[in-house]
């Protein structure tokens, strides 16, 4: 299906913006001239801004040109489903934002879903003894693990929000679990993991997950950042 216009105009805009080639309160062109650049209408422009501004992306003015928004305070769920669809142009800053997003909700939807499906998180757990000893393998077990477990809390906006996560989730994962040292915390993790919830403590597995969340964020900005 061909994609239309507005849709690609929209696209580009949002990718200037993620590059830095727009910047914050910086006004767009006017109607007539992004017109004229893109060699389509102005009720094409015209589709293409409003669905910027639906989605957080510009603010309109009144007789004069939109300005950019600071998607990071102006912005909305939309804005995060569109940053996953620029994968290319996914700031580091937002993947570190996301994984600090993950500190603090994986041990939450653990905790509810523990209270009410004790044994189907167990029987997801036991099976990371068969994981393969490489990264594609590691990542498609965390990945099952998490969305499982985010299902069986019945909270259903953990999932929604895991589920926008998806694409990019399973590509990082995959860079992470590359590092064969980052393979093994991660099995030692599991492990204790498993044994604290088949003791039935609740209170000390989310510990432990609050604390697995944040050595993965500690030792993924060492792994992109050389090592520092």
């Amino acid at each position: 299906m061909k994609e239309r216009s507005s849709d690609i105009i929209a696209t580009n805009i949002r990718s200037m913006i993620l590059g830095g080639e727009l910047e914050v309160q910086e006004p767009l062109q006017s109607e007539r001239e992004l017109a004229s650049q893109y060699k389509v209408g102005r009720p094409t422009i015209r589709e293409a801004l409003q669905r910027l501004e639906r989605d957080g992306w510009i603010t309109s003015r009144k007789g004069m040109p939109p300005i950019v928004n600071d998607y990071w305070k102006q912005g909305n769920l939309m804005t995060i489903v569109t940053i996953l669809q620029h994968e290319k142009e996914v700031p580091d800053e937002f993947i570190n934002h996301m994984l600090e997003l993950r500190i603090s909700i994986t041990s939450t939807y653990f905790r509810d879903a523990l209270h009410h499906h004790r044994p189907k998180v167990i029987s997801l757990l036991v099976h990371f003894e068969d994981i393969g000893n490489d990264a594609s393998s590691y990542a498609e077990f965390d990945w099952n693990v998490q969305q499982q477990v985010a299902m069986l809390s019945p909270n259903p906006i953990y999932l929604l929000i895991l589920n926008s996560f998806q694409s990019i989730y399973r590509k990082l994962a995959e860079k992470f679990f590359s590092d064969p040292s980052h393979r093994k915390a991660s099995r030692d993790y599991y492990e204790q993991l498993l044994e604290t919830i088949i003791d039935g403590d609740v209170k000390k597995a989310e510990a432990l997950i609050h604390d697995m969340m944040k050595t993965s964020l500690r030792l993924w900005k060492q792994k992109t950042n050389g090592g520092k």
